[in-house]
């Protein structure tokens, strides 16, 4: 799939988990920056990969794209958000060479000429055959991948299927590593991977176990599922800091009102963007659970340091690589500048003191301990029986406000007086909501 039609596809499907169809035709493609046309195009293409990924499952098993687009509450994250990625980086043609080589594989190891010949066999009359080379270099990336390995013996050498994890469990044995997995994609960083290796299981599970009834023992909610898509710059990104390369890519602010703007290749249509191109040398990548979203750090020719939020992120291009000292240098810029980061900020460090109250009645002291574990490297300067007093220096106030703000009237800001004074203000706007509509209600 082309990379600007994935970022198109991912935007899109962002937009329709965030707003479940609350826009018409019309309101979405300008949200997106896009012609009715492309949404329309866009939208064929979606079912076009539904379909190609249904095909290879039971009639039971298989949902239409309206199904697929239905909200499910504890399926937040299956199917919507992964058929994509199955089928993102591949070509059509591609994908069918790779899916037979793969099933030739399933029963026993084979060359690289009997593996081209059941390619050529198993392709439609009219597509165009591979040879050798072709095939090679498909094992080449299978082995890369961990999919296949290469049999131990002279030439010419023999290949077969990684397997070896669900054949060789029991019954039970694979229950459990199913379990295991289902209880690390759901409760950890949000991971495509994850997700991936879950749904191969259950596939495995439904194999070896046959018509036995499979229960889900856990159930999950993550309230930011759509950001799971964001995982598509993630390993790029990741790849580049290893590799110290630089990165181009259009932006667009969560600030602007478009998310997406098409690369206008005729120039009778050609129009202006309000993305940014930006090319930096990404040397972090952070992500914050509180409200599920990636960032990417980097240094900007002339601008020094600067974040990006990764769903405005499209277009990605690997650069040059630098320097491994220039990198070096940089990185240590970046941790000084963090250093009394919050999050991601990066303002002026600023002395804050909060009073905490200890909870009345309790048998357990819940305040204390939730400001020691998620406090960071704060400290607690003084203690008394019916409070306690906790220091942190940081960049700026704006990160930390939700923190101290969900403790509600457990806690009191002391320092500094500007985010005292914030608030105030914000619980006399509190006060406000509340009034009663008539005087005598």
């Amino acid at each position: 799939m082309a990379r600007e039609s994935f970022d198109k596809e991912i935007q899109f499907l962002r937009m329709l988990t965030l707003t479940s169809g609350a826009y018409n035709r019309q309101q979405f493609a300008d949200r997106l920056g896009i012609s009715v046309h492309t949404f329309d195009k866009t939208i064929r293409r979606l079912k076009e990969i539904v379909q190609s990924v249904q095909q290879q499952l039971p009639a039971e098993q298989g949902h239409d794209f309206n199904e697929m687009l239905r909200f499910n509450y504890y399926e937040s994250a299956d199917p919507l958000l992964l058929f994509l990625f199955r089928a993102k980086s591949l070509k059509e043609s591609e994908s069918v060479r790779l899916s037979l080589l793969l099933t030739a594989l399933q029963s026993q190891s084979m060359t690289t000429m009997e593996l081209l010949d059941a390619c050529c066999n198993g392709l439609p009359s009219d597509s165009s055959l591979p040879d050798e080379k072709t095939i090679r270099s498909d094992l080449k990336y299978l082995v890369e991948v961990g999919v296949v390995r290469k049999e131990p013996g002279g030439r010419p050498y023999r290949y077969a299927v990684r397997n070896d994890l669900v054949t060789e469990l029991t019954d039970e044995e694979l229950l459990d590593l199913y379990d295991f997995v289902d209880i690390m994609a759901n409760t950890q960083l949000p991971s495509v991977q994850g997700y991936l290796l879950r749904d191969h299981l259950k596939k495995a599970m439904r194999r070896q176990l046959g018509d036995r009834e499979i229960a889900e023992p856990f159930l999950y909610k993550y309230h930011y599922y759509s950001r799971i898509l964001d995982e598509a710059h993630i390993h790029p990104l990741l790849h580049a800091i290893r590799q110290r390369r630089c990165v181009t890519f259009l932006y667009f602010s969560a600030s602007k009102r478009s998310m997406y703007g098409s690369q206008n290749t005729n120039p009778l249509f050609e129009k202006e963007t309000e993305g940014c191109e930006h090319t930096i040398l990404p040397l972090q990548v952070i992500y914050d659970h509180q409200y599920g979203r990636w960032y990417v750090l980097g240094h900007v020719g002339g601008k020094g340091i600067m974040k990006f939020r990764m769903e405005g992120m499209t277009q990605l291009v690997e650069g040059k690589p630098v320097p491994e000292q220039l990198y070096a240098d940089l990185l240590a810029v970046l941790e000084e500048k963090m250093r009394y980061s919050w999050l991601v900020d990066t303002g002026r460090p600023v002395k804050v003191r909060v009073r905490f109250f200890n909870p009345e009645g309790a048998k357990r002291n819940f305040i204390r301990e939730r400001v020691l574990s998620q406090g960071q490297w704060g400290t607690i300067t003084e203690e008394e029986s019916e409070s306690f007093i906790y220091e942190i220096t940081v960049n700026g106030i704006t990160e930390i406000k939700p923190w101290i703000r969900s403790f509600g009237s457990s806690c009191e800001v002391l320092e500094p007086q500007r985010l005292r004074k914030e608030f105030r203000q914000e619980w006399k706007e509190l006060q406000a909501y509340y009034e009663p509509v008539r005087e005598n209600i």
